[in-house]
């Protein structure tokens, strides 16, 4: 790996110091660098720095992608675009936290030049995770049928949704509530977590179907095998719902049929060694805050 490639949002207001502390490790660095336009522009319009025409992307290239590492900056959504963008590529993607909770973007901002060193040293580790390919009969996703995290149903109106959801062609249940989703084990700390659903090691190899907000009490998250093939079908009194891959939404009609299976092809992540994800989900979940643990 011989190569950065710098990713990042506009509008996230990072501070002169931060950006000035990015400039001085990738000076001392020794890696190729490229920074997406959007990213630039931060520099330019914060510290009045102009990066480089040549270091300045609008798409990922298999050229570009080559001997590569991505580290996205910003937080989880950040790192989900920064995914989108570079899916398809045999490219890790390293996301330095400078959102809140952060679990996909789990490497600290402070002291760049030392995540540098770490990656120029190659005391890192690079993990596959599953991707989600959603087929959608309605043509209602224009592109990009993919996402890391869930794909999801919810109402829009005020009336509930009707999900008939089947598995291998077997019927499971109709899902009548403010709607449903499909998770894979990345995505069980998003939205599947916020609807009561487990938590599961992303190395685990299966997804979790989860209602939300169910009218029928008794609807509990299912945990299904990853070499399933799941159908959605949308019912319901309201006309319209919605369908969100990752932080992505559309507007559905009414008998919207989606096929979910495994994509074929996974993204990578890469962690630095010292931070494992039950490190992760312990600090971010803060458990044993409470003093028991260093009380024994």
């Amino acid at each position: 790996m011989n190569k950065i490639i710098l990713f990042s949002r506009s509008g996230l207001g990072f501070t002169a110091a931060e950006l000035n502390d990015i400039l001085d490790a990738l000076a001392t660095s020794g890696f190729d660098w490229y920074v997406n336009r959007p990213f630039a522009r931060t520099f330019a319009d914060t510290i009045g720095h102009k990066m480089p025409d040549e270091r300045l992307y609008d798409t990922i290239s298999p050229r570009l992608a080559d001997g590569a590492i991505m580290l996205s900056y910003g937080g989880d959504g950040t790192f989900l675009e920064a995914v989108r963008l570079a899916y398809g590529y045999d490219m890790p993607i390293l996301g330095i936290n400078y959102g809140h909770l952060g679990f996909l973007a789990c490497t600290p901002r402070e002291k760049m030049a030392a995540v540098f060193a770490e990656l120029r040293a190659g005391r890192y580790e690079v993990q596959p995770r599953t991707m989600l390919h959603v087929a959608d009969e309605g043509g209602n996703i224009a592109e990009h049928p993919y996402a890391l995290n869930e794909f999801s149903i919810h109402r829009i109106e005020i009336n509930m949704t009707y999900t008939d959801v089947f598995v291998d062609g077997r019927k499971l249940t109709t899902y009548r509530g403010d709607g449903v989703l499909i998770s894979t084990p990345t995505g069980s700390t998003a939205y599947s977590l916020s609807a009561g659903g487990p938590i599961v090691d992303p190395m685990c190899g299966c997804f979790v179907i989860a209602p939300i907000a169910p009218h029928n009490l008794t609807m509990r998250p299912v945990v299904i095998p990853d070499t399933s093939e799941i159908t959605f079908r949308v019912n319901g009194r309201a006309a319209y719902s919605a369908a969100s891959l990752d932080n992505r939404s559309f507007r559905i009609p009414c008998g919207s049929v989606f096929t979910v299976r495994k994509a074929g092809k996974p993204v990578f992540l890469a962690n630095l060694q010292n931070i494992s994800f039950y490190d992760t989900l312990r600090n971010k979940m803060m458990w044993g805050l409470d003093g028991w643990e260093n009380a024994r």
